[in-house]
């Protein structure tokens, strides 16, 4: 137990145990949004919710959640939650640990026998992971408004999404954007070595990082690898590491800045890929996320004029690069950010301001209403893998400061309307 603070490790250990055997067979922690195997971690999940005493639904866009109606369900809903899909062979804790976390607050409001007077509602949002369908964030994009209508066609197999949204429940015909929620909280692992190194409980979120990525295209000329001089090659590999490694020192410029910055050559194709051939043709694709957009548009600015002179100094032609995606940063709610603070301090939880590198629901969510977010430290900062893990006792301390600052919310939302 925390001292004085309702929160029961115990009941969140066993529910992180609950959903982590369900799993694909050979493959650790697996449960893919629109499998079998997600589905049966969905029904788990409304019998847990069940055993507390909430009532639960499936949403128009196919998110799950449980609803705690409030003494004055007219002042709006406190939404608490994360996302319960994997990515293949990934962690037991990434998203879990936020939607059990959200659950244990509620049930330690319902062991004191608190009924807020905003309603409060625990989302396990559908499919915060690249699903099968190549997209992302579908649950929370519904919620928000902003799923693109195309999406719904998209296809893995005979299947479309339009079907996997109404297979796992959903009504993808009915428009899903929520008007009545007032403020969403979402805890998640860090997904970094941050807090762990700095030996801090809870990292107050201040904003998700925009994510562009741009694609580079290097064109030399195949030859033959055993005759062609030294002097006469035009190597598109060979300038193709020389952008790569511009871009990991322009990253790492960047990154001493106020704002967090990073920059990955992610996607590297070669062609012919031949052992005994001079690379002719490479395809790169840039992974850049900022929680500054300036510090992005001297990203964008310096390495196109970066790889204008690289290619002047190898003679091999390179495409200026192209945008492929393109997402702003999110702030986090200044208020709700001053909220958390005060609830790490009234939950005993050291803290600490920090960026988000990684895309979450949170980011959507701040499309429509007060958002901000919540890390607890997680081993060595890794993620998406097996070995990810971080301890019961720091969802615990994450759970026990969301709780403060629902409590808070209840009063304070009131008094800002």
């Amino acid at each position: 137990m925390i001292p004085n603070s309702p929160i029961r490790p115990d009941r969140i250990a066993a529910n992180i145990d609950a959903l982590a055997a369900i799993t694909e067979p050979g493959r650790p922690y697996t449960r893919r949004a629109f499998t079998p195997k997600f589905l049966e971690g969905r029904a788990w999940l409304q019998q847990e919710i069940q055993r507390a005493g909430f009532s639960s639904r499936i949403d128009a866009a196919g998110n799950l959640i449980a609803t705690i109606t409030g003494t004055r369900p007219d002042l709006g809903t406190i939404m608490l939650g994360s996302h319960s899909d994997t990515v293949p062979d990934g962690g037991r804790f990434d998203g879990v640990a936020g939607v059990v976390a959200a659950l244990e607050v509620a049930r330690a409001l319902k062991d004191q026998g608190i009924t807020l007077e905003h309603t409060l509602e625990i989302v396990d949002f559908l499919a915060e992971e690249v699903s099968i369908f190549g997209v992302s964030c579908i649950g929370s994009r519904g919620i928000s408004g902003t799923r693109p209508p195309e999406w719904l066609a998209r296809s893995n197999d005979d299947l479309t999404l339009e079907t996997g949204i109404t297979q796992v429940g959903g009504t993808p015909a009915i428009d899903a954007k929520r008007n009545d929620i007032k403020a969403f909280l979402e805890l998640h692992i860090e997904q970094g070595p941050v807090l762990q190194d700095e030996y801090l409980d809870i990292g107050v979120v201040t904003a998700i990082a925009g994510i562009t990525r741009i694609e580079i295209i290097v064109t030399g000329r195949a030859d033959h690898a055993g005759t062609t001089p030294m002097g006469s090659r035009q190597d598109a590999l060979t300038t193709a590491a020389w952008i790569a490694l511009g871009v990991e020192e322009l990253g790492k410029a960047l990154a001493q800045n106020e704002f967090h910055f990073a920059a990955t050559v992610g996607e590297f194709v070669m062609e012919p890929n031949a052992a005994n051939v001079v690379p002719a043709k490479v395809r790169m694709l840039i992974d850049a996320r900022a929680e500054s957009r300036p510090d992005m548009e001297r990203f964008i600015d310096e390495l196109g004029r970066g790889v204008a002179a690289i290619a002047d100094k190898t003679g091999v032609t390179v495409s200026e690069p192209r945008i492929v995606s393109d997402n702003q940063p999110t702030p986090c709610d200044e208020d709700l950010l001053d909220v958390l603070d005060i609830a790490c301090d009234t939950a005993g939880a050291t803290h600490r301001r920090m960026a988000s590198g990684a895309g979450h629901d949170t980011a959507w969510m701040a499309r429509i209403t007060r958002a901000a977010m919540i890390f607890i430290p997680c081993r060595d900062g890794r993620s998406h893998a097996p070995d990810e893990f971080t301890t019961t006792e720091a969802i615990a301390q994450g759970a026990a400061v969301l709780l403060d600052a629902v409590v808070a919310l209840d009063k304070n939302l009131q008094e800002d309307q």
